[in-house]
């Protein structure tokens, strides 16, 4: 049964580089972020354009790989959180969280009993086919999935103690963009209202023993927020990444 290597590190404190992975079902680009050296990567589930047997097929491409699968999922629901586990997610992306008590349900949703209360559905498949007992299994997986909460709003911002104290979480990822709309300064990643937040969440953060995290659009960005002392770091996207080398590709033979 496979280890979460992105968990065990952010416990070391280790940085942990990931990326955004939303519009092109092909499970090479798994084996390619991995090949690239990314720990992880978050199939999108939201804004993306997967359905679930695209997300089974890349979760099982990272997961392969090397590469961490964290499923973003719609919206809080048993059945996109226990479904996308099923399917071989490592963990799961919880986006615009700002309810507790929403946030301690959908945990619950991740654990099988008596952590939680998510329904058992694992066969041999799930484990590569080793051998093991239902609570081995259920022991091994309930250590192992991830719990990542994005904060993306201001009433999440100004609840983030109380989200952070609800058990469970391994990371926090701030949502940029819509943190940024949601503080009055749209695309302004930089604004001095959006690093006073990020860094209020931060040091939330380090308070409550949770990986701080942040998704970024670009490389100078990635960088300001690790020397900040981000450990969970998103950079890029798939489709991003293909389309900014193609245009170097282009300018530099074209001119």
């Amino acid at each position: 049964m496979r280890t979460n290597h992105v968990k065990a590190a952010l416990k070391q404190g280790q940085l942990q580089l990931g990326c955004a992975f939303g519009m092109i079902p092909s499970p090479e680009v798994a084996r390619i972020l991995a090949a690239a050296g990314f720990h992880w990567t978050f199939i999108d589930g939201e804004h993306g354009s997967f359905g679930t047997e695209t997300l089974a097929s890349l979760s099982g491409a990272c997961a392969r790989a090397g590469l961490c699968p964290i499923v973003r999922v719609a919206d809080l629901q048993y059945s996109l959180i226990a479904r996308s586990l099923d399917n071989g997610a490592q963990g799961i992306l919880f986006p615009r969280v700002e309810s507790p008590e929403l946030l301690e349900r959908a945990i619950s949703w991740t654990r099988f009993p008596p952590m939680g209360i998510r329904g058992f559905g694992l066969g041999a498949a799930h484990i590569d086919y080793e051998k093991a007992t239902i609570p081995q299994m259920i022991e091994h997986m309930n250590a192992e999935t991830m719990v990542v909460l994005q904060i993306e709003t201001v009433k999440a911002l100004d609840a983030r103690d109380e989200l952070l104290s609800v058990p469970g979480i391994d990371a926090v990822m701030v949502g940029p963009a819509d943190l940024t709309i949601s503080l009055g300064v749209p695309g302004e990643f930089q604004h001095p209202k959006m690093v006073e937040a990020v860094e209020k969440i931060r040091e939330s953060c380090l308070k409550h023993g949770i990986a701080p995290g942040i998704h970024n659009r670009t490389i100078p960005l990635a960088q300001f927020w690790r020397d900040r002392g981000m450990k969970f770091i998103g950079c890029g996207a798939d489709t991003g990444f293909l389309f900014e080398r193609a245009s170097e590709t282009v300018k530099s033979v074209l001119g």
